[in-house]
């Protein structure tokens, strides 16, 4: 967590406490419990092809569902990297990746523009994946596109494997953000849009 380009938040509620450390310019390190395995597994994708260093403690109501708790967790995590990015300046602010995952194939584009929206195109054929209740993947797109500020795209290609669609996701998701948050060595640090200014998340530009 060297990296100037940090975040941390500690969001608590009366069902949740999640606590987030994000450092963009990392080696792909993920320390992450969630209380949700499934979820842990996914996050460590975003760690390693995103190469971005992640620590997430959660704990919440799972003895209910885990519903609260995925979206806490992507609420925080947005929140954390819209923190990371501050005003967004030097940043490549668009990027775009298709991941195979054996017969699975998603593609993912998104732009870290300050204005929140998911396009979510995902047919997840199985309700849950072990113990995740699939429905929870979109929920958690939600949550995070909200608090990150980003514009994305989720597009399944091709898939039957409800794992590896949900996996193919992830690893198209990370490589995508990995290229948007780059830095970009003709900006100089100039920040990314013709408007002059990209605010953090919740604003336009």
């Amino acid at each position: 967590m060297k990296s100037s380009r940090t975040g941390e938040v500690h969001r608590v509620t009366s069902e949740t406490e999640v606590v987030v450390q994000i450092s963009l310019d990392g080696k792909g390190e993920g320390n992450i419990s969630t209380g949700i395995a499934f979820l842990d597994h996914m996050l460590q994708q975003l760690c390693s092809h995103g190469l971005i260093d992640i620590k997430i403690s959660a704990n919440g109501d799972t003895h209910i569902d885990d519903h609260h708790t995925n979206e806490d967790v992507g609420i925080a995590l947005g929140q954390a990297l819209s923190k990371a990015l501050g005003n967004r300046k030097g940043i490549q602010r668009f990027g775009h990746f298709v991941a195979p995952l054996d017969e699975a194939l998603v593609q993912v584009a998104l732009d870290c523009s300050g204005r929140p929206h998911l396009s979510y195109e995902l047919n997840i054929p199985s309700e849950r994946i072990g113990t995740y209740d699939t429905e929870l993947v979109k929920e958690f797109f939600i949550a995070f596109s909200n608090n990150s500020g980003l514009t994305l795209h989720i597009r399944q290609l091709s898939g039957k494997n409800s794992h590896h669609i949900v996996e193919a996701c992830f690893k198209a998701f990370a490589r995508a953000l990995r290229m948007a948050i780059e830095t970009d060595p003709r900006r100089q640090g100039l920040i990314p849009s013709s408007k002059g200014v990209l605010e953090q998340a919740g604003s336009e530009a």
